[in-house]
């Protein structure tokens, strides 16, 4: 018989219920199960589980004594293996520190980057806007299927600013043979099918396959490689219309070779990061070539400017090459040359001048500062001293020599009309009654030689400047203008103007000295002097040079800049070339015949410039601010060589023995001077 359960006792009863997960900061508290065999009050049930609960805290661990690594007797305690990585781990340590510290310097230290980055950035569809530049990039899209060598030389002698940049990039010559063997197939399937049907012959077809098939071969023999290939442009502008005009520029460049270019849009940054020098490729336009072509896409070319003939004129210095060049194979032999004082101008033309000597041109020199003597005196030229106090006279009455096709009417038209000019910088700016007056008299001057359009101009004996005075005083009117003219024939300036010619001009080299004339005479006398040079031009067709050296003294009256554009224009037809010089740039440009005058000058030198008129000058020859700063920054005898539409930066170099006979400089005179004194005490 079974006693009945105690339905009031539970086993779980006295177990505890488990803790939280939550560390506590009190004792751990352990609950340790005992369970008695037989107690003797429950003999006949299920023995109970008793819990007593025991208190129990851990042992703290005992505090072991710091170690100073960083003492000697430590890093002596360690054995090798040990101190070896203790000192690699404290290199390290040091290393992160200099780092750091090194990252908190550099945050307030001004980079190259921070320097040459611009002040702002904005990108829009058509361009770039870099600071105060605008910026448009270009992509080559299709080429044609013959390129010729050198085709970017166009690009890189024009006057654009631009970057230009290409990326190559070779490919596998086995998968190239792979796919060029699938377009063989796909073009012969072609031609097959075309023959088949009839069709007449496709030529694009059959050039295609001999082109293929000869670059499989070519491939295959290893003559050529492929590659993948992008030319990027990106051109620059300081306003939207000058870009949009450079961009049509440099296009039609390209359109002329069959070279079609994109425009990047939407893509302008990409476009300027592909054409900076960094390696980047972000706008990935990509067109395959072999080596052929390929070869013909590297910019290797310079602006040069050297002929089979013609003379040096100085060094290139953009790539040290020869500038070799005969003017008188350009549109028009004149030059002008500007530069400021003591920037080497009348060097460099002596030297010029000397160098066409040796291949048989003549030059014909108007010097107001003597400057051409010892050079006219080396080489045995004719040196006339114009002033009042020499012998040496030019009639300005005097008739040039009529040449095929022209009449003696015509002849006397233009003296007439070229005196009418001399009077105006002789007596000022005649009225329009004074102008009839004085017109009326010089005719009746030449008609009392027996001068007249019908008469025979072989053996005639020309008026001069008194016989004109004796007309004018018997005119109603004249008597004032005879008047004016009184210093001339019987004043003070007297005998200059007023006697027959007895110079001759028939050397090789020829220097006209005004040095010594008074400013008031100077324009008067250069007048007069480019009169009778212009006759002696006209009467013999030979390749000549005329030098006005300081031409600044004509541009400061209007019949005398007249009369030099009048010259400077006609001179082609007579195989002449006018070197025009001077130092005075803005006097000689603001001229109303000034630019006209550069215009009809294919040649143009420009030597070191002052910074007054380098706008002017960069305003009339299209500088750009690059070359603005080469004018500026020139040494004696640099500066920028116009040929035509071509230009480079020019240094003017001469042989020991030229420099000797050309230079001006007081003191290289000096000391040729003491050596030659020293020769004669010897």
């Amino acid at each position: 018989m079974q006693a009945a359960p105690n339905r009031n006792f539970s086993p779980n009863r006295y177990r505890q219920q488990p803790a939280t997960q939550r560390p506590s900061p009190y004792p751990q508290r352990v609950a340790r199960v005992v369970r008695y065999q037989q107690p003797p009050i429950y003999a006949n049930r299920a023995a109970p589980l008793l819990v007593k609960k025991v208190n129990y805290s851990p042992k703290k661990p005992s505090q072991q004594p710091k170690v100073n690594k960083d003492s000697v007797q430590y890093l002596k305690s360690l054995a090798p293996a040990n101190l070896r990585r203790e000192v690699i781990k404290t290199e390290v340590e040091i290393q992160k520190a200099l780092i750091e510290s090194e990252k908190a310097y550099r945050q307030g230290v001004s980079t190259i980057r921070d320097l040459i980055a611009p002040s702002s950035v904005k990108i829009t569809t058509g361009n770039l806007e870099i600071g105060t530049k605008l910026a448009r990039s270009f992509f080559v899209l299709t080429y044609p299927r013959i390129i010729s060598s050198g085709w970017l030389e166009g690009l890189v002698n024009a006057d654009i600013q631009m970057d230009i940049s290409i990326f190559i990039y070779p490919r596998d010559s086995s998968q190239v043979l792979k796919e060029l063997k699938g377009k063989v197939g796909k073009i012969e399937a072609s031609l097959r099918l075309n023959e088949e049907k009839g069709a007449p012959r496709d030529p694009a077809l059959q050039t295609a396959y001999t082109d293929v098939e000869s670059l499989r071969d070519s491939i295959q023999q290893g003559i050529e490689k492929f590659f993948r290939v992008g030319v990027y442009f990106t051109i620059y502008a300081d306003n939207l219309d000058q870009l949009e005009r450079t961009s049509q520029a440099m296009e039609g460049l390209l359109n002329q070779q069959n070279i079609l270019t994109k425009r990047a849009a939407l893509q302008m940054d990409d476009g300027f990061n592909s054409s900076l020098p960094i390696l980047r490729n972000d706008l990935d336009v990509l067109n395959n070539m072999n080596t052929s072509p390929l070869s013909a896409c590297f910019p290797f070319v310079s602006s040069e400017l050297s002929s089979d003939s013609g003379i040096l004129y100085g060094i290139n210095r953009h790539n040290s090459s020869l500038i070799i060049f005969d003017r008188f194979e350009l549109e028009n032999a004149n030059e002008v040359v500007f530069a400021t004082s003591g920037a080497g101008k009348s060097y460099t033309v002596k030297l010029e001048i000397l160098r066409s000597l040796m291949v048989g041109i003549d030059v014909i020199v108007i010097d107001p500062e003597a400057e051409y003597k010892i050079l006219a005196d080396t080489l045995g030229g004719a040196y006339i001293n114009m002033s009042l106090n020499s012998n040496n006279r030019i009639n300005p009455f005097d008739l040039p020599k009529p040449i095929p096709g022209e009449s003696n009417a015509d002849i006397l038209r233009t003296s007439v009309i070229d005196l009418m000019g001399l009077m105006n910088l002789m007596l000022g700016k005649l009225n329009p009654e004074e102008i009839s007056i004085m017109e009326r008299a010089i005719q009746e001057a030449y008609a009392k030689r027996d001068i007249t359009p019908d008469s025979d101009f072989q053996n005639i004996i020309p008026p001069t400047m008194k016989d004109l005075v004796e007309i004018l005083g018997g005119i109603v009117g004249g008597e004032s203008l005879a008047q004016r003219l009184y210093r001339y024939t019987e004043g003070t300036f007297s005998g200059l103007f007023n006697q027959r010619t007895n110079i001759n001009i028939n050397k090789n080299f020829v220097v006209f000295n005004i040095r010594d004339l008074q400013d008031q005479l100077r324009p008067i006398a250069m007048y007069v002097l480019l009169k009778y040079v212009w006759n002696a031009i006209r009467a013999e067709l030979k390749r000549r040079i005329l030098a006005i050296d300081e031409a600044w003294i004509m541009m400061q009256y209007e019949d005398s800049a007249k009369f030099l554009y009048g010259l400077v224009k006609r001179a082609r037809k007579y195989y002449l070339g006018v070197t025009t010089i001077t130092q005075d740039v803005g006097d000689f440009l603001n001229s109303s015949y000034g630019r006209p005058i550069v215009t009809n000058s294919a040649l143009k030198v420009l030597l070191k410039q002052s910074t007054a008129s380098i706008d002017l000058i960069a305003q009339t020859f299209a500088l750009t601010s690059g070359e603005k700063q080469v004018l500026l920054q020139s040494g004696v005898g640099q500066g920028i060589f116009f040929a035509g539409p071509r230009h480079v930066a020019m240094e003017v170099l001469a042989f020991p023995t030229e420099h000797k006979i050309i230079t001006t400089n007081p003191k290289d005179l000096l000391k040729m001077q003491e050596f030659a004194q020293e020769e004669q005490n010897k």
